[in-house]
């Protein structure tokens, strides 16, 4: 009896181990992160900068107050109105010239719409050109993602380039089956415009990720990590 109390004991004071959530920082090749409910500035509900939550600086700013997007402290959400042009822009340039994979929650409210872009140099952006169509362009050269099933209006996004320039994407989680070559450098020093001061983002933007690499385990870690935003 003795013995078996003795076993009891052991356990149940046996310690379990904790795995660690993954995070974007866990990543070398994290270039620029804009964290939900993270980094943000405001002037009264007015977004006046966006930290880049990576430790690489490519901190997004607006000064100009109307251009200014509208911070939900409850969601983290940053409400982009298109007729007023607002956006954010980094004057720390991000080039993504090989692999890449960018990541972001949103909740568009239009079509035609920039979510992250170049707004000094042309052509250079992820843009929704339809409820169901994604368009990728980089020096010029373009690439349409097309939805599978459903739409691109609150949804979260996960666009890879491998190294041979093939675009593929996901949404929700749910890898599309629409793929496109696109090369070239991609560009990008703002959110929610492109040069210049045009097809600017109507809705939400709750998050953004930047990496230089593309791998499928990146891919299902970002996927899970935007889907408990």
């Amino acid at each position: 009896m003795l013995a078996l109390k003795q076993a009891l004991s052991l356990v149940s004071t046996k310690k379990t181990g904790t795995v660690t959530p993954w995070s974007p920082s866990d990543e070398s090749d994290l270039i620029a992160w804009y964290k939900n409910k993270v980094g943000i500035g405001v002037s009264g509900v007015e977004v006046t900068d966006w930290l880049d939550s990576s430790g690489n600086s490519h901190d997004m700013v607006q000064a100009t107050s109307e251009e200014r997007p509208i911070y939900n402290a409850a969601t983290g959400s940053l409400t982009f109105d298109s007729s007023l042009s607002q956006n954010l822009q980094t004057t720390t340039q991000i080039s993504l010239s090989g692999e890449f994979t960018i990541g972001f929650k949103m909740n568009a409210t239009g079509t035609n719409n920039t979510i992250i872009g170049d707004n000094t140099t042309s052509n250079e952006y992820f843009k929704i050109t339809s409820a169901t169509s994604l368009r990728v362009k980089t020096d010029a050269d373009l690439g349409n993602l097309i939805v599978n099933d459903g739409d691109l209006t609150d949804v979260y996004v996960v666009i890879t380039r491998s190294s041979s320039n093939l675009v593929k994407f996901s949404v929700n989680g749910v890898a599309q089956t629409s793929a496109v070559t696109v090369t070239g450098t991609s560009d990008i020093d703002a959110i929610g415009i492109r040069a210049t001061n045009v097809n600017s983002f109507d809705g939400e933007i709750f998050e953004v990720q930047i990496y230089d690499k593309t791998d499928s385990t990146l891919t299902s870690n970002i996927n899970t990590y935007l889907a408990n935003i």
